[in-house]
């Protein structure tokens, strides 16, 4: 057995018996359904409801068992909010930026343009009070929100011709839905909302000048490199996007406490999952995209420069005007300026010593 699944196993055995303590005779049986945003070729971000579901099931001997319906089995993809707080089923998985027509400060669950990195994300949900705000802020919505993974550090996407300078972004027609939309727009380009499926018919009849996604993995699939040869990055719009669970307020109450433990147990698990499997993944895709001929192009700093600008002054408007935004984003704000200035000190000097090569 290999050293890994070794672990696994033994942690497994441990919530077990925990478990078996708590008396697992006299818990009842209970079946609940997850609506994911995600289809499940998206095999990364949708595997990790999958994740969960099969720890939570395994945790509590097959007692507690949660069914995984992808995005439109049940409801569309955009809906899964909506779906969890009204009841129609009592547990989701979605992006939490999805929301922001409702109200922008659902985009603190997720990221924020020149937001947080993963860990800082982390760190700020786990420890630093991020998972208090937001929870309050979702009770609103009759949801309990759990952070459900990450993808790490995004793309820039793709671009059917070179951006050199900032003035390049004028009139480019750009598949970005969201807050880095917005930016965008406040720098010339005209963004555009597409559902995938769209995408590449688009950016081939040149409808689309270029368009965002995830990273190479994702990417990939969806042959973006056929039509548009230029793969920028970073994509600042997504640091360190969290995907999230979410559980009815109401559905949750009526948890034995063992269960509820296990569920907490089993989304942390998927949490640190999926960064895991993007970082695994991602650095064969994007070989095996260069050998194909796609061109790597970091963006220019000047347009680096401008939009960090434009984000923090849209941050600051709409936290003049949104309560709710402003709570979340005084806090947020203090976490990432300290964090900052401690990831460059030993983190940012450590991994540009190794990654230089030299």
């Amino acid at each position: 057995m290999k050293r890994r699944d070794l672990i696994k196993g033994a942690g497994a055995g441990l919530l077990a018996g925990a478990f078996t303590s708590a008396r697992a005779a006299d818990l009842p049986a209970i079946r609940w359904r997850m609506a994911s945003s995600f289809p499940k070729s998206l095999d990364t971000i949708y595997g990790a409801s999958e994740v969960l579901a099969r720890r939570l099931e395994q945790i509590t001997q097959g007692k507690f068992q949660i069914r995984v319906f992808a995005g439109g089995e049940i409801v569309p993809g955009l809906q899964v909010l909506d779906a969890v707080q009204n009841g129609t089923v009592e547990c989701g998985h979605s992006a939490s930026y999805y929301y922001v027509g409702k109200n922008m400060a659902f985009a603190f669950d997720t990221t924020l343009p020149f937001g947080l990195t993963a860990r800082m994300q982390n760190s700020w949900m786990y420890s630093g009070g991020g998972l208090k705000l937001t929870r309050e802020f979702f009770k609103d919505y009759n949801i309990l929100n759990f952070p459900g993974g990450n993808t790490g550090v995004q793309m820039g996407g793709w671009f059917r011709k070179e951006i050199r300078t900032l003035a390049d972004l004028k009139g480019l027609k750009m598949r970005i839905p969201g807050i880095g939309g917005q930016i965008l727009a406040r720098l010339g380009a005209v963004p555009q909302t597409l559902a995938g499926g769209d995408i590449y018919p688009a950016l081939e009849r040149g409808a689309l000048d270029a368009t965002e996604w995830v990273g190479p993995y994702d990417d990939e699939k969806l042959g973006f490199h056929k039509v548009a040869k230029h793969y920028y990055y970073p994509g600042w719009w997504e640091g360190g996007p969290q995907l999230s669970f979410y559980v009815n307020l109401k559905k949750w109450a009526e948890l034995p406490p063992a269960y509820q433990a296990a569920f907490e147990a089993a989304a942390a698990e998927a949490n640190v999952h999926m960064t895991a499997e993007y970082d695994a993944r991602n650095p064969l895709a994007l070989m095996r995209l260069v050998r194909e001929g796609v061109k790597l192009h970091p963006f220019p700093h000047d347009m680096l420069v401008a939009a960090r600008k434009a984000a923090f002054e849209l941050y600051e408007e709409e936290a003049a005007k949104n309560p709710a935004f402003k709570k979340i984003y005084v806090e947020w704000k203090k976490f990432r300026d300290v964090s900052i200035q401690w990831f460059k000190v030993a983190e940012a000097s450590y991994a540009n010593f190794l990654y230089s090569g030299k």
